[in-house]
């Protein structure tokens, strides 16, 4: 400390009370104070010193607590509240990371811990209570998820679906949620989207009435399904059907019989259906309705509103244009097809970064040689101004210009290469605009005449230099369409007008075009040039226009500017359209009265008959007419089994490393043959079995008996869609008959990618 002192004030400098620095030694003494005040701060905080050291350690919380514990003992040391607001600030921001990414990892619980941290850290975060809703969220999506996956194992797609629209309408992006969709539409074809109840509605039926009461109908599948049907009052009791269906479900027969009888359905619970007409009053009597609010990340919520009105036809719909946000009210079918329709169309917009370098070319030359004669030449009386006397002719003399002959060798040149290079981000379809350069102001004065004579000035500006428009359009191809502006103006010379007033003269170049460039293209638009070539000559006349030694009696000014401006574009996409997957863009719409409602199609292996009540047809009755044909008879089993049917159900979704059940049931009299086919390479039987190395294991099914096959997934089918199949069928009977094989079910496998 004492060195310190005397380095601070030497005895030998140190000034008086009466004597003042000199101006050469103040800069001097106010370093030399600097570094004593820092020097003297770090003798008095060594804490400062070591929690430094703990920091480029990487030792922030120790730091931090050293500087906590220093301020203790030391509360208005400020230099220590400012080392530890920066070790905080370090510490919050490798938090919030730490926070990011277990959640997106999915470790809640590490998140959690890392949030209590960060709420010690940093009490009043405005990230903190973000951070707990959405790590609540994650996990309660995460266990929705999980229900939605054994849902869909189990054949549940209606059930496994709603959990999935349900973790969509908080999370639009969800990655796992739209893979379940996905999967579940693949599971099942386009027209049967919307028709499933439940396990009890899908049981095979065949019916055969004539003429028969409907309440008749529908008592007959109820006996035969053990689905309970409540009627509406104003059904009709005398209504009747004819209608002849074979290897239906329930549920389709259901739909069928309605439609012709102008009726509809509710579904109770999942042994009841209550039916009633389907008239405008009763749907607004017995129709459930949902309201639903819908978020939109990117699209428009003007033109959604426009959409779902257009083709969902909703019923009451309300858009917050601040909020970006659609309330609708309708039925479940007309919500899940809006939930489509917003998903397919609420995608980011594209981008894309355009590259520019605009470059102005400028080369001059001056070359001026030659002798500057006298232009005048002078006879009189030197140095007298006015008249003169004729009699003083004596003393005239001849005079010229001093000096009487120049001589002119002079030439310059130039090279100007003025570069801009922009970097402009655009989104789709909309404009940018960069203007390097300069405004030169304009004035403009206006004279009033009335009364008392008043001036009034007002300015405006002219933009002189570079301007550039540009609009580009993203192809889903990668090729990027961009409208092209440029303009470019230099200063002439300034004008000077009435009144004192300024203007300018201005040069301009511009050009438009319309160009279409793949991604990392770079397209040259160049041939902008102005060409200025000047020959003048001054001297005496005649003589200073000869060809060699004209420049003996005059000077020769030799003038070329030569300027040319070039752009170069590069386009690059930063982000384009990511089209969504096909389970959106592809629905079944209901009819054109009910939007989304229930599809009245059938499977591809029904077969129906249908005549209106009081009709001729003679079909098949219910109570055993006899008048009918020996051709409409019922047919037997042997006709029933010529066509058997394999159904084939494997697990729609499997971890990595994880196993699959594939299921294959034989619901007819017959014995089928085949191969269960597998990828080797991708797929493993759970245990030995034959043919395992080849993918081909052989399967025998007995007459209504099933069978199980468990395959493990092998860490080359991490992150894949893979199919599972069987070949080779063949379906024959005890006495030898034999019928073709067709298979129900999908064989899809999607492989979850190991973390």
């Amino acid at each position: 400390m004492k060195q310190l002192h005397s380095i601070f004030a030497p005895p030998a400098a140190r000034p008086s009370p009466h004597q003042s620095p000199s101006p050469s030694q103040s800069p001097r003494a106010l370093a030399v104070l600097a570094v004593a005040v820092v020097l003297l701060s770090a003798c008095a905080n060594p804490a400062l010193r070591q929690a430094d050291e703990l920091v480029r350690s990487n030792q922030l919380p120790q730091a931090y607590e050293l500087l906590e514990e220093a301020r203790k003992q030391e509360p208005n040391e400020h230099n220590l509240r400012a080392a530890q607001l920066r070790v905080r600030s370090q510490i919050v921001s490798r938090l919030l990371l730490q926070i990011e990414g277990l959640r997106s990892a999915g470790r809640w619980d590490e998140g959690r811990e890392a949030t209590q941290r960060l709420r010690e850290m940093d009490p009043k975060h405005p990230r903190l209570a973000w951070f707990d809703a959405e790590l609540e969220r994650g996990q309660r999506q995460e266990a929705t998820l999980v229900n939605a996956r054994a849902l869909l194992r189990e054949g549940k797609l209606e059930r496994a679906e709603a959990l999935g629209r349900e973790i969509l309408a908080e999370s639009p992006q969800h990655p796992a949620a739209r893979l379940l969709l996905s999967q579940a539409a693949q599971a099942r074809p386009l027209e049967a989207q919307n028709t499933e109840m439940g396990p009890a509605f899908q049981k095979p039926v065949t019916l055969e009435f004539r003429e028969a009461p409907l309440r008749q109908v529908f008592e007959a599948l109820a006996r035969s399904s053990n689905i309970n049907f409540v009627f509406d009052k104003d059904v009709r009791a005398d209504a009747k059907v004819t209608v002849f269906l074979r290897n239906v479900s329930l549920d389709e027969a259901m739909r069928v019989v309605l439609s012709t009888q102008q009726l509809d359905r509710k579904l109770l619970n999942e042994s009841s259906v209550l039916i009633f007409p389907n008239t405008s009053a009763k749907q607004r009597e017995h129709q459930e309705l949902i309201t639903r609010t819908l978020y939109l990340t990117n699209a428009d919520v003007k033109q959604v509103q426009a959409m779902v009105r257009t083709i969902a036809k909703v019923r009451d719909i309300h858009i917050d244009e601040r909020l970006n946000l659609m309330v609708i009210r309708d039925t479940p079918e007309v919500m899940r097809l809006v939930e489509k329709l917003i998903a397919s169309v609420d995608l980011p917009e594209p981008e894309v970064m355009l590259e520019v370098e605009v470059m102005e070319l400028a080369t001059d030359r001056v070359d001026e040689l030659g002798l500057k004669w006298p232009d005048q030449v002078q006879f009189g009386l030197p140095g007298v101004t006015g008249q003169v006397e004729i009699g003083a002719r004596n003393s005239f003399r001849g005079t010229v210009a001093n000096p009487a002959v120049v001589a002119t060798i002079r030439g310059s040149s130039g090279n100007v290469n003025i570069l801009a290079n922009p970097k402009i981000r655009v989104r789709n379809h909309e404009k940018a605009k960069v203007h390097i350069g300069q405004k030169l102001p304009v004035f403009t004065t206006t004279t009033n005449f009335t009364g008392s004579t008043s001036v009034a000035a007002s300015v405006s500006y002219l933009d002189v230099g570079l301007k550039l428009d540009v609009e580009p359009t993203i192809q889903l191809d990668n090729d990027v369409v961009i409208k092209v502006g440029l303009e470019v103006s230099n200063l002439i010379r300034q004008v000077t007008g009435p009144g004192g007033t300024t203007a300018y003269e201005i040069g301009t170049r511009m050009t438009s075009t319309t160009l279409r460039l793949n991604d990392g293209e770079t397209q040259i638009l160049a041939g902008l040039i102005n060409d200025e070539d000047r020959r003048t000559a001054s001297g005496i006349p005649g003589l200073s226009g000869l060809p060699v030694i004209g420049s003996l009696f005059g000077v020769r000014n030799e003038t070329r500017a030569k300027t040319e401006v070039v752009l170069l574009i590069t386009p690059r996409i930063m982000r384009n359209l990511n089209l969504p997957d096909a389970a959106l863009t592809r629905m079944a719409g209901g009819t054109d009265a009910s939007p989304g409602a229930f599809s009245s199609l059938l499977r591809a292996n029904a077969k129906v008959g249908v005549a209106p009540t009081g009709g001729n047809a003679m079909l098949g009755s219910g109570s055993g007419s006899s008048n009918r044909p020996a051709a409409a008879a019922a047919p037997t089993a042997a006709e029933a089994d010529r066509e058997a049917m394999l159904q084939l159900d494997v697990t729609p979704q499997v971890a990595a490393g994880g196993t699959v059940a594939v299921t294959l049931k034989n619901s007819s009299g017959l014995t089928i043959k085949g191969e269960l086919e597998f990828d080797p390479s991708k797929l493993q039987p759970a245990q030995a079995m034959a043919g395992a190395s080849t993918g081909r294991y052989p399967v025998e099914l007995a007459p209504r008996g099933d069978k199980v096959v468990v395959l493990r997934a092998l860490p080359a089918a991490n992150g894949q869609v893979l199919n599972i199949g069987v070949g080779g069928l063949s379906a024959s009977g005890l006495n030898g008959e034999t019928a073709t094989v067709r298979i129900d079910g999908s064989g899809l496998l999607a492989v979850e990618a190991a973390r």
